[in-house]
């Protein structure tokens, strides 16, 4: 819903601000610089502006521009605005236009906020401005007021030299501006949960190198192809960045730790994806491994069985959807575009052993594991695969 004569996008984050100034301002640099990028990427015309707490979007389109700034990274919310004179007359004329272009009936509320110095505050803006709403439709209905629960609100944003005024809000992700953070390699499987991880750790700033695990006939193309499309999903958040999708061909591996490990293959089979995961990382330069594991959601992902796996790499290893459940999983894997293409059989469960094991004594795990596991994930990393770049 767009006021009348909208030209511009009102960007805001959330905790960038809390941090100091110098950081604040080095991360809503990047902010702007990747909003810039997502406009680019998306073909949608306009400029970024940075002020001190804010970024703004100017645009022909700023319908667009508002769809791809609340899919920026560290971007808290976005609204479609129109940009006129912080004058009193100036804000209460664009509310009137926009009353008669969309206020039709039911309750309404004029909700300002004003920073700088001017002859008036936020509370004369609601109240002149709720009478100049209230002027422009009397006429063909008979408005009303609710401050606490309106059908419409018209939001007035007062800065020192503008003003704003906006009809909606739409939500961003939040978080921290992407490239804030070191990378972090993350363990895709093309199954539902390792996309929304990848993407939780995105979220937080820290780009992403999505590896793939190959695992031959316990696995198949119709997976790889699963992974690839999440590689595609997640370079759509990440304009400009490098999203190839790496492919560790493990398929010989694997079948060789099935014929030599029993039920405590799955922790086995762990310790060797995340040694991978590993050399891949220092490979790129990725300071850590990011995985789908919530605590107790299979076998292999129990406390105790974390305290084992966890040993097989130097690298931390960042669990985001440690303590959601499934449906959590579920619903935001909808929300970002991964769950269609994520409801495959992945593969795991044709390796797990029929009786694994939930709470394994680190011992055991790596008495019955081959003693040269290691090795073979440093050979199954050297002959990782990288497809043609993946275009965002």
């Amino acid at each position: 819903m767009l006021p009348p004569g909208a030209d511009s996008v009102v960007v805001r984050h959330g905790d960038v601000g809390v941090k100091s100034s110098q950081v604040q301002a080095n991360m809503e640099t990047t902010l702007r610089e990747n909003l810039v990028a997502m406009l680019g990427a998306r073909g949608v015309p306009g400029t970024v502006e940075r002020e001190w707490g804010r970024l703004l979007v100017r645009t022909s389109d700023p319908t667009a521009a508002a769809d791809a700034a609340a899919d920026t990274f560290g971007v808290v919310s976005a609204s479609p605005a129109v940009s006129v004179a912080p004058e009193m007359e100036a804000i209460t004329d664009a509310l009137a236009d926009a009353a008669r272009e969309h206020y039709d009936g039911g309750a309404f509320a004029v909700d300002a906020r004003r920073a700088g110095e001017h002859d008036f505050d936020s509370h004369d803006v609601n109240r002149e401005g709720g009478d100049a709403v209230w002027q422009a439709v009397e006429g063909e209905f008979d408005p009303e007021v609710d401050l606490d629960d309106p059908d419409l609100t018209f939001s007035v944003e007062v800065r020192q030299e503008e003003a704003f005024v906006f009809l909606e809000t739409r939500d961003g992700p939040g978080g921290m501006p992407l490239g804030t953070q070191k990378p972090l390699v993350a363990l895709v499987s093309g199954g539902i949960d390792s996309p929304v991880a990848a993407w939780e750790a995105m979220k937080r700033g820290s780009p992403v190198v999505p590896l793939y695990l190959d695992l031959g006939r316990f696995g198949g193309p119709d997976h790889r192809a699963r992974a690839e499309e999440t590689a595609r999903r997640l370079a759509e958040f990440a304009p400009g960045e490098d999203y190839r999708l790496r492919v560790a061909p493990a398929g010989d591996a694997v079948q060789r730790l099935t014929e030599r490990t029993g039920r405590t293959r799955m922790l086995s089979y762990r310790r060797f994806m995340y040694r991978v995961a590993e050399h891949v990382a220092e490979d790129v330069g990725a300071v850590g491994i990011v995985t789908g594991e919530a605590m107790g959601q299979k076998s292999s992902q129990t406390a105790a069985n974390f305290a084992v796996v966890d040993g097989a790499t130097a690298l931390p290893i960042h669990r985001p959807l440690f303590s959601l459940d499934k449906q959590e999983i579920i619903a935001r894997a909808r929300e970002i575009g991964t769950y269609r293409d994520s409801t495959l059989d992945v593969g795991c469960n044709r390796l797990a052993p029929s009786q694994p094991l939930t709470a394994a004594p680190a011992e055991s795990v790596r008495k019955d594991e081959p003693d040269d596991l290691f090795e073979w994930a440093r050979e199954v990393a050297d002959a990782v695969e990288r497809p043609a770049e993946v275009e965002a």
